[in-house]
């Protein structure tokens, strides 16, 4: 008769050892053999008239070791599903020698296995988490910036004769020269568009009132502020940390000039914009585009927040792990076996992760965070609508149902939906939680925050 036994080996950490006698295994043995000898094709018999010690010489020790495996995983997982540990992964099984499976002396085994238990743990107080709700104030200013930036990618692109303002656009042919002027034989040479605004002041002047065909001698490190400079260079195949690239001269030429004519405010654009919206005038439009804008601002700053609430869980919840077990488990566990060097560099991050999964698994829990149906489906229904861009889909709405239909079948999309909304739940559970001291700040300032936290 088959023995299971359990004992501690470390924090969080035991063994399974189980025996199994010659009654356990040798039925399955032998009828597996008499199967065998069945169905197996061997040069000179007819099928299932091959001897059974013929079957047993050739086949008998696989089937033998076989029939012995599977009893003892057939046991191992009769106590796993009976005692229900909480365990990590599946367990790693112990050396074991399976030369010493003799089928001609059935004995009794003994097979050990190791297993990971998921620690219990108290989540970090939300409450008392110090965190800041960055907002940005939508200006004017900023409403203004969007309008232009709106109105000059629907315009039309012209060409005037002069370079008359900084908006222009200039194709131009860059040419390695000395500071005289004088063209460097095997320099670079190349064209490149660049807007002028994006030159200094003083490279500006000096292009206001130029036409196609017309150059200008500058040193690079005066024709490009700072924030533009290395790109400049780099585009033109120098060394960005050499000093010296900065310092070299280029003839600029002018290839062509090109100038975006903007749209014009009208009911027609607004309508563009706002499909559906029944904006008539410039006050309706820019109204609504501030809120379009403070809708943005107002997500990017409950991801931030959102951002504070996972490193304050993660860094303040207390959990403690199976450590030996888990590298172990990184090495032979994988379908890619990884040596114990590799595995001890990977190990921070596989654990921060894990302690992700163990907080936020009790989360949901707990709280009973769950998705139905009906949200998936909406879900996926305003990713489509999302796809199209606020474009009018007309009246008739109904093949959309039935793609929506299609993809609540797909089970990656419908993982992938049920993750992002289970994740949102997380979150918007944990900001219910906190108290959070509003900070006004720059949206150049909350992107740069974000940009440096991400999970």
């Amino acid at each position: 008769m088959a023995t299971v036994a359990r004992e501690n080996i470390g924090l969080l950490n035991d063994k399974i050892l189980i025996k199994v006698g010659k009654e356990d295994y040798f039925p399955s043995f032998e009828k597996k053999l008499k199967e065998y000898s069945k169905t197996v094709n061997i040069p000179g018999f007819r099928k299932g008239m091959v001897p059974a010690g013929m079957i047993k010489k050739m086949y008998g020790a696989s089937i033998y070791t076989d029939e012995v495996l599977k009893t003892v995983e057939k046991q191992l997982y009769t106590y796993l599903d009976t005692e229900k540990p909480d365990i990590f992964a599946q367990p790693l099984a112990l050396d074991a020698d399976i030369r010493k499976l003799d089928l001609n002396n059935p004995a009794e085994y003994e097979f050990g296995f190791e297993i990971g238990l998921k620690p219990a743990f108290e989540l970090a107080s939300l409450p008392k988490a110090k965190a800041t709700l960055h907002k940005v104030e939508v200006t004017d200013a900023m409403v203004q910036e969007e309008v232009d930036r709106m109105l000059i990618k629907g315009g039309k692109m012209t060409e005037p004769e002069t370079v008359e303002t900084e908006e222009a656009v200039l194709n131009i042919l860059f040419t390695e020269v000395d500071k005289e002027g004088n063209t460097i034989e095997g320099g670079i040479e190349k064209e490149n568009s660049v807007i002028i605004k994006y030159l200094t002041p003083a490279a500006q002047k000096q292009f206001m009132g130029k036409k196609k065909d017309d150059a200008v001698v500058l040193q690079l490190a005066k024709t490009f502020d700072k924030d533009k400079l290395e790109a400049f260079v780099l585009d033109l195949g120098l060394d960005k940390d050499d000093k010296e690239s900065a310092k070299k001269y280029f003839k600029l030429t002018i290839v062509k000039i090109g100038l975006v004519e903007k749209r014009e405010l009208n009911e027609a654009f607004f309508a563009e914009v706002f499909p559906g919206a029944a904006v008539a005038t410039e006050e309706e439009f820019r109204k609504k585009l501030k809120e379009e804008i403070e809708q943005y601002w107002d997500a990017q700053s409950r991801n931030q927040l959102h951002d504070q609430l996972y490193h304050y869980l993660l860094d303040e919840t207390k959990i403690e792990f199976p450590e030996q077990f888990l590298k172990r488990w990184l090495q032979v566990g994988s379908e890619e076996r990884k040596t114990p060097e590799q595995a001890e560099a990977e190990f921070p991050q596989f654990s921060s992760q894990l302690k992700w999964t163990l907080i936020s698994d009790k989360i949901v829990k707990e709280n009973k965070l769950e998705v139905s149906a009906e949200e998936l489906k909406e879900s996926m229904k305003a990713e489509v609508m999302r796809y199209f861009g606020g474009v009018s889909l007309g009246d008739d709405t109904s093949w959309l149902d039935s793609y929506v239909d299609r993809m609540m079948k797909d089970e990656k999309q419908i993982d992938a939906s049920y993750r992002r909304l289970v994740t949102d739940k997380l979150f918007n559970w944990a900001q219910s939680q906190v108290t959070p001291v509003e900070k006004q700040v720059t949206g150049e300032e909350l992107t740069a925050m974000q940009h440096n936290h991400q999970h």
